[in-house]
């Protein structure tokens, strides 16, 4: 039970608990109504935090990660000739693009209209 005293009325959720609150109500099977009953949230607002979670607005906030390096002797052989591949028109100025070149020859391209979420699940892939 909660007892909110003094001049503040409104209750403060962590992040962790709006996440784990809007995960619950996101199995299968469960009831929005239900969910927020339990929990003692409006319907409203836990559709709001579904929303936020569905837009990338509300998440947790990603950590630095070390990724392993393993150093050669020497550079590996790269291909006599590299990929055709097909040549994209001028930037026009102002159009902002992320250009990433891999060792074997791939590139990824991202303009500035992509959202983060898409760009993690970009760079989530190419990672394996």
């Amino acid at each position: 039970m909660e007892i909110i005293t003094g001049v503040e009325r409104r209750r403060r959720w962590r992040l962790e608990e709006k996440l784990r609150i809007v995960a619950e109500a996101e199995e299968p099977g469960a009831n929005l109504t239900e969910v927020a009953r339990r929990h003692d949230v409006s319907r409203a607002l836990l559709w709001n935090w579904r929303r936020q979670v569905r837009n990338g607005e509300l998440a947790l906030p990603t950590t630095a990660q070390f990724l392993p390096v393993q150093m050669v002797a020497e550079a590996p052989a790269m291909p006599a000739e590299p990929l055709a591949l097909p040549r994209r028109q001028p930037a026009v100025a102002g159009d902002a693009v992320i250009e990433i070149g891999l060792p074997d020859g791939t590139t990824v391209r991202v303009g500035r209209d992509v959202g983060a979420v898409a760009l993690r699940r970009v760079l989530g892939a190419l990672r394996g």
